[in-house]
C-alpha cells in the first residue's frame, strides 16, 4: 500500500514538472513568433508581418502577445492602405480588451482612420476616448484636430460639431475662421462673436478674412526672404552650397527688369535669413528681426521663407498684416496652412498625387496599378493622395509599399525576379506576372528607388506605364534613352520647350550676363524668372490682393511654361506631364 502511494505521488510530481516544462516551451514559442513578426514589421515587409502576427492573435492563456499582435496586425494593414481592415481590427481590440494598457493608442489610430475617410464626427468621438495624460500629449491631440478639421470649409458642419463639443477650442477656432472666410453679407456675425468671446480669441485674426478691397499701385514692393548666406559667399566661379537660392533670385531679378520694360514696376528687396542646415535656429532669429523692419511691415508681397522651421513666424506675420506670401519652389501645403494670404507657385504634393492618378486612369487599359514610394513624409502624402484618387477613378491598386534605403532592393525582387526561362536562359516570366499590371506610380525623388523601378521595367519588357518626377532628369547615372524606350512620363511643373521663342530669348539674355547657360533640366534661374513674370503680371492686373483675381482668370498663359492654373486650394494644378519622343521632351496631350 505504501509502495503504491509512493508511485502515485511520484507520478503526480512528474506530471507537474512536465506540465511546467510544456508551459515554458510554449511561452518560448510565442516569444519567438512575436519577435519574427516584429522583425518583418520593422523591415517594412507588412504582408509577411500580417501572416506572422495572425496566429498570435488567437487567445491562449499562455500567450502574452495577443493584444500586441492584434494591434500590429492593424498597423500592417494601415501601412498598406487597407484602412477598413485596420479599423475593424482596432474595433475588435476595443471590444475584446477594453482594459488593455495600450487602449489609448487604439483610439488614437482609430481617430486618424476616421479622419482620413472624412468621417469627422467619428474621428472626434474616438479622440475623446484618448486619456491625454497617459499617451498623447494635449498639444498632439490639438495638432491632429487642426490638421484634419481644417479640411472642412463648410461653416454649417463646424457649427454642428461645435454644438457637440462646445468646450473644444480647436473646433471653436476653425468655426470662427470658416465664418470669417464667408463673403460679407453671408457671415453669421452673432455666432462668430459668441465663439470669439467664449474662447477669448483675438478678434483681429477673424475680421476681414474674406478679403480686403483691391489695392492698385504704381510700384509694388516684393520682399524676398531667402537664405542668401551673404557673409559666407566668396567671389569664385565655383558653385555655392546655396546655389539654387542665388539662381532663383537671379531669375526674379531678370524678370523684374523685363516687367519694367513692359510697364510693370516691381521693387525687389532681398533679405538674408542666414539659415543654414547646420544652424536652423539662426534662421528663425534672423526672420524675427526682419519682420520688425518697417519696410517689411508695409511690403506688398513676401516671397519665402524656404524652410519649414521659419514658416510659422512668417505665416503669423502675413495673417496679422494682410500680406500675401508665396513659396516659389515648395510643394508642401503646410506653406498655405490656414493662412488666407498664403499660396504655392508649384503644385502641392496632394495635387501631384491626384493628377498622376488622373493621367494613368485615362491612358491605361489595364487598370491594375502599383504605388512605390520612399520613406519621407512628402512621398507618403503623394502616395496616399494617388491611392485615394485612383480608387475614385476605377484604378485597382494591387500593391502599395514604402521603401527605405535598406529595403530598396526588394523592388527588383517584386518586379523582376525571374520564375521561368527560355532555352537560352533568358527570363520569360516573373514573380509579378507579365502584363498583370498596367502602371506604376513612383512617389519618390530617391535614385535608389526609381532607378530600381527603371531597371525592373526594362528587364520585364512588358507594357507597364511609369509616372515619376521631373527631378529624375537631372540624374547623370541614368541613360536618358531608357526613359524614351520605356515611355516613362514625368510630372513637370517647370517644363519649358527649348524651341519656344520666349525661352530662346531668356537663354540669350542669361548668356549675355553669365557667359554660359546651366545644362541641368531643373534650372532655378528659369523657375525664378517664370515665377516673377506671372506674379508681376497678376499684381498689375488684380492689385495687391491678386489671389482671387488669379482664381477667376485661371488658367493664365505662362511666359516660359505653358500655363499656370491657380486652384481654389491655392496651388498650381495646370502643370503638364512630359515624355521623350525622338530625343525631345514633349508634353503629354
Amino acid at each position: 500500500m505504501q509502495r503504491m502511494k509512493t508511485h502515485r505521488f511520484a507520478g503526480i510530481f512528474l506530471a507537474v514538472v512536465f506540465s511546467g516544462l510544456s508551459l515554458a516551451v510554449g511561452a518560448q514559442d510565442f516569444k519567438k513568433q512575436y519577435k519574427n513578426a516584429k522583425d518583418f514589421f520593422r523591415d517594412g515587409k507588412y504582408n509577411l508581418a500580417m501572416e506572422a502576427f495572425k496566429p498570435l492573435m488567437v487567445y491562449d492563456k499562455n500567450n502574452p502577445y495577443t493584444e500586441y499582435a492584434s494591434f500590429y496586425y492593424a498597423q500592417c494593414a494601415l501601412r498598406q492602405n487597407y484602412s477598413a481592415v485596420a479599423r475593424d481590427m482596432l474595433l475588435q481590440i476595443k471590444r475584446l480588451y477594453p482594459e488593455w494598457d495600450q487602449i489609448n493608442e487604439v483610439n488614437y489610430w482609430l481617430a486618424k482612420i476616421y479622419f482620413d475617410k472624412g468621417e469627422y464626427f467619428q474621428g472626434m468621438r474616438a479622440l475623446a476616448e484618448v486619456r491625454q495624460e497617459d499617451f498623447i500629449e494635449q498639444e498632439e491631440i490639438a495638432r491632429v484636430k487642426r490638421h484634419y478639421l481644417s479640411r472642412i470649409s463648410d461653416p454649417e458642419i463646424l457649427r454642428m460639431m461645435f454644438e457637440e463639443y462646445p468646450n473644444d477650442i480647436e473646433v471653436g477656432k476653425l468655426l470662427a475662421r470658416a465664418i470669417a472666410l464667408q463673403p460679407f453679407g453671408r457671415q453669421d456675425t452673432a455666432l462668430l462673436n459668441a465663439v470669439i468671446a467664449r474662447f477669448a480669441l483675438p478678434a483681429e485674426n477673424y475680421v476681414g478674412l474674406s478679403g480686403p478691397a483691391p489695392v492698385f499701385k504704381d510700384t509694388y514692393t516684393v520682399s524676398v526672404l531667402f537664405p542668401f548666406l551673404a557673409a559666407t559667399l566668396e567671389p569664385t566661379p565655383n558653385k555655392k552650397p546655396n546655389q539654387f537660392i542665388l539662381d532663383l533670385y537671379e531669375g526674379m531679378r531678370m524678370a523684374a527688369d523685363t516687367l519694367f520694360r513692359q510697364g510693370v514696376n516691381i521693387r525687389l528687396l532681398a533679405y538674408d535669413t542666414e539659415r543654414s542646415p547646420a544652424d536652423p535656429e539662426r534662421g528663425k532669429e534672423a526672420i524675427r528681426k526682419l519682420l520688425e523692419l518697417e519696410e517689411v511691415k508695409h511690403t506688398d508681397l513676401i516671397v519665402g521663407p524656404i524652410f519649414r522651421e521659419e514658416l510659422k513666424l512668417v505665416q503669423e506675420f502675413s495673417q496679422a498684416r494682410w500680406i500675401n506670401m508665396i513659396n516659389p519652389v515648395s510643394n508642401n501645403s503646410e506653406f498655405i496652412g490656414d493662412n488666407p494670404y498664403g499660396m504655392l507657385f508649384q503644385p502641392s504634393l496632394e495635387t501631384l498625387g491626384s493628377r498622376s492618378a488622373e493621367l494613368l486612369a485615362g491612358r491605361t487599359r489595364n487598370k491594375n496599378c502599383m504605388i512605390l514610394y520612399g520613406d519621407t513624409p512628402k512621398d507618403s502624402v503623394m502616395a496616399v493622395k494617388f491611392n485615394q484618387r485612383a480608387k475614385d477613378l476605377g484604378l485597382n491598386v494591387v500593391w502599395s509599399e514604402k521603401f527605405r534605403r535598406e529595403t530598396a532592393e526588394r523592388i527588383l525582387a517584386i518586379l523582376a525576379k525571374p520564375t521561368e526561362y527560355d532555352e537560352f536562359k533568358n527570363p520569360i516570366q516573373f514573380t509579378m506576372k507579365l502584363d498583370s499590371i498596367g502602371s506604376i506610380f513612383v512617389a519618390s525623388d530617391n535614385p535608389l528607388i526609381y532607378t530600381k523601378v527603371i531597371s525592373s521595367v526594362e528587364a520585364r519588357g512588358d507594357s507597364v506605364l511609369v509616372v515619376g518626377s521631373e527631378s529624375w532628369l537631372d540624374n547623370p547615372s541614368v541613360d536618358l534613352g531608357k526613359y524614351e524606350k520605356l515611355h516613362i512620363m514625368f510630372a513637370a511643373p517647370n517644363y519649358t520647350s527649348y524651341s519656344d521663342p520666349a525661352f530662346i530669348n531668356f537663354r540669350k539674355a542669361y548668356i549675355r550676363g553669365h557667359g554660359a547657360f546651366p545644362p541641368e533640366y531643373l534650372n532655378y534661374t528659369k523657375v525664378g524668372f517664370e515665377f516673377m513674370m506671372i506674379i508681376g503680371r497678376a499684381l498689375k492686373a488684380h492689385g495687391v490682393y491678386f489671389q482671387e483675381g488669379l482664381m477667376k482668370s485661371s488658367p493664365v498663359p505662362g511666359y516660359l511654361t505653358r500655363k499656370f492654373h491657380f486652384s481654389p486650394g491655392r496651388d498650381n494644378i495646370g502643370f503638364p506631364f512630359i515624355y521623350f519622343h525622338r530625343g525631345d521632351l514633349i508634353p503629354v496631350e
